[in-house]
């Protein structure tokens, strides 16, 4: 279980494709923290630490991650969000996150508005995922509200700290992020669809 706040960024040192897998090598100031088995959050993704060396550590995503994230997409020298797992009597500063990503989405535009910066991100609605105004989302592992919502995107404002210490700042129109849709909207959403 994880919050969405951004512990801190890694840079990928290494990827390595084995049969339907893909071995990430992360360089990380939380690497000598970090135990075998122990799940972290990558762009909202949680993976598996299956192995540590100094200040790298490696996690393995199999083809179900691989078809229903942007992990796939990363290659050497790129940055990541990184958040590891809650502890147990932690506050939640952001909401509560999975780490189970449920699509992704398109960043379709970018605007600065005098001290936050808007993004505008479409996604498919056939999925039945659904965002409200003033609700949680979860974009590459970063809780955020949500400021505008259609049948198939919605905007967030990223303030300037959020913006300086996440992959926000690296973002551009046309890229492709991992979206986790708030638990409780989804249940509600599901019990919906069943009446």
């Amino acid at each position: 279980m994880f919050t969405g706040i951004i512990e801190t960024l890694g840079t990928v040192k290494n990827v390595v494709k084995e049969q339907e897998n893909v071995h990430l090598t992360i360089e990380s100031s939380i690497t000598n923290e970090l135990k075998i088995d122990q799940s972290v959050a990558h762009n909202g993704v949680c993976l598996t630490v299956v192995g540590i060396n100094n200040d790298e550590y490696t996690v393995t995503a199999i083809k179900e991650t691989l078809d229903k994230t942007n992990i796939g997409n990363l290659k050497p020298t790129d940055i990541v969000n990184l958040e590891r797992a809650m502890k147990l009597g932690d506050r939640l500063d952001g909401h509560i996150v999975q780490g189970h990503v449920d699509e992704t989405g398109i960043c379709k535009n970018i605007k600065d508005e005098n001290g936050s910066t808007v993004y505008t991100f479409e996604y498919n609605s056939n999925k039945n995922n659904v965002t409200i105004e003033k609700g949680s989302i979860t974009i590459n592992g970063v809780s955020l509200t949500v400021v505008n919502s259609t049948n198939s995107g919605f905007s967030v404002a990223i303030i300037p700290y959020t913006w300086e210490n996440t992959t926000f700042k690296t973002l551009q129109i046309g890229d492709t992020v991992n979206l986790e849709f708030d638990v409780i909207g989804k249940y509600v959403a599901r019990l919906t669809n069943l009446s």
